[in-house]
């Protein structure tokens, strides 16, 4: 059956409703509960921690149950449908806190976290699985899958980039007024679009069942692939170095730059990282691949990385942070390699499958995939934590909720937020380089061995 162009657009709009979802829990809760609402970072950052690592061991077992629905409406749609609108109900809960007292908001910020990992997950897990059983065209599904992807960047980008600008608009001088509202109008979009996706895309009978992989095949799998090992170490590494800073970054805008403009300068800031994020993974990577190796890109794009992390620290130690144009070359260094890395850390987790295929003779694709995604969650974890127990070390005090002018910090918690935003980060990406200097083997050279090798001996083990 051909998939309609109104069913691949009702496909897209549900990735944009979902991720601006997901990008504004994941990104400003730390900031919403320790800078407004005054509950310690370390406690934050360890029930976000605690939370994610949670949700990426959930996800199997989510996968089970959506395994076996059977209703009229399909197996994965009335999951889409439900999960959403009870997320979008946790989402504006878990950004209209009440005035409970300091032991009764940790209660509250603990359990309403907690919901919405759980029910953003029973949304999301049938969202990408549900592809099989609404098209059987190899191609329509392969052109599906680069649809969501795509646009679930465009709904990260955008609550990315309005956030700030728009938590000020409702809320005034009162953020946390404005990012009750604004965490509304979020919620109400992400119903509406699910809700479209609901009623445009039918799901056909399929006989494929859904690739299900518990923890423990994941991690036994992973044993049993040194180079496995390898990428997936490296994607923690630097999937910790970019989630330390998308926590830390609002409060480096807000304290260091300042400014009655700090919102303006800050969505600029991510408005430049964004689509230099995009742009090279789209233009950049295909052309440095055009005449280099993998591997040496990968290097090439730590060591950029690395170089917009100093020269960020640079430009704030010379007392030149208000100066948006060279902020903005140094998020070009940053987030134009953290694209390619991306791009980079999916072709060597690939890789690894034929790797794997000829030294013990299975292949394991979707047990190494879903290993990937626990990964990423668990880095988000330990990176939000890291974040909210640096910021308790050095002192960081957040505002009153109706402060027009942002407060001061003191010159010592200014230079440790500087040092936390960048230093931590290099020396993840430093021990990343390190480690696939040392350790990695899958150059382009031996993937074409290892291709050559499966083909000719049919994937026996070595």
């Amino acid at each position: 059956m051909e998939f309609s162009k109104k069913e691949t657009i009702a496909y897209g709009l549900g990735a944009i409703g979902k991720d601006m979802c997901y990008a504004l829990s994941a990104g400003y809760v730390l900031y919403y509960y320790q800078d407004l609402l005054h509950l310690p970072g370390t406690f934050v950052g360890f029930v976000l921690m605690a939370a994610r690592i949670f949700d990426a061991i959930n996800d199997p077992f989510m996968g089970v149950l959506v395994e076996g629905t059977n209703t009229k409406w399909g197996k994965f749609r009335p999951w889409i449908l439900g999960g959403t609108i009870l997320n979008a109900i946790v989402l504006f809960a878990l950004f209209a806190a009440p005035d409970l007292g300091l032991r009764g908001l940790k209660f509250y910020m603990s359990i309403i976290y907690i919901l919405w990992g759980v029910t953003y997950t029973m949304m999301d897990i049938p969202y990408w699985s549900m592809i099989p059983a609404v098209t059987s065209n190899a191609r329509d599904r392969e052109h599906l899958s680069v649809v969501g992807r795509s646009c679930a960047g465009v709904g990260n980008a955008l609550i990315t980039v309005l956030t700030p600008v728009l938590v000020g608009v409702l809320g005034g001088a009162n953020e946390r007024m404005g990012f009750k509202w604004y965490g509304l109008i979020v919620a109400v979009i992400f119903v509406i679009a699910e809700v479209i996706l609901f009623k445009t895309i039918k799901e056909t009978q399929s006989n494929e069942k859904m690739k299900t992989t518990s923890v423990r095949e994941m991690f036994s799998a992973l044993f049993r692939n040194d180079q496995a090992m390898v990428t997936v170490a490296a994607i923690l590494l630097i999937n910790t170095a970019l989630y330390l800073t998308s926590n830390l970054i609002i409060y480096f805008f807000k304290y260091d730059v300042g400014g009655e403009a700090w919102r303006g300068n800050f969505s600029l800031f991510n408005m430049v990282g964004g689509a230099a994020q995009i742009l090279s993974m789209m233009i950049l990577y295909p052309q440095l691949r055009k005449h280099k190796k993998n591997e040496d890109i990968f290097k090439i794009c730590l060591c950029m990385s690395m170089s917009g992390y100093a020269l960020i620290l640079l430009i704030s130690v010379l007392g030149l942070a208000h100066n948006m144009a060279l902020l903005c070359l140094c998020g070009l260094l940053v987030f134009a390699a953290n694209g390619m890395l991306t791009v980079l850390t999916t072709v060597f987790l690939s890789n690894t499958v034929d790797y794997g295929q000829l030294k013990t003779g299975h292949r394991e694709e979707s047990v190494i995939f879903s290993m990937q995604t626990f990964v990423v969650k668990a880095a988000s974890g330990v990176a939000v934590f890291l974040a909210g127990l640096g910021i308790d070390l050095i002192g960081l005090v957040g505002n009153t909720n109706d402060e027009a002018v942002v407060a001061a910090q003191s010159s010592s918690t200014i230079l440790g937020l500087r040092l936390l935003m960048t230093i931590l980060p290099i020396i993840g990406l430093v021990l990343a380089l390190v480690l696939f200097i040392k350790k990695f083997k899958l150059t382009d050279q031996r993937v074409e061995e290892i291709t050559a090798e499966l083909n000719g001996a049919g994937g026996e083990g070595e």
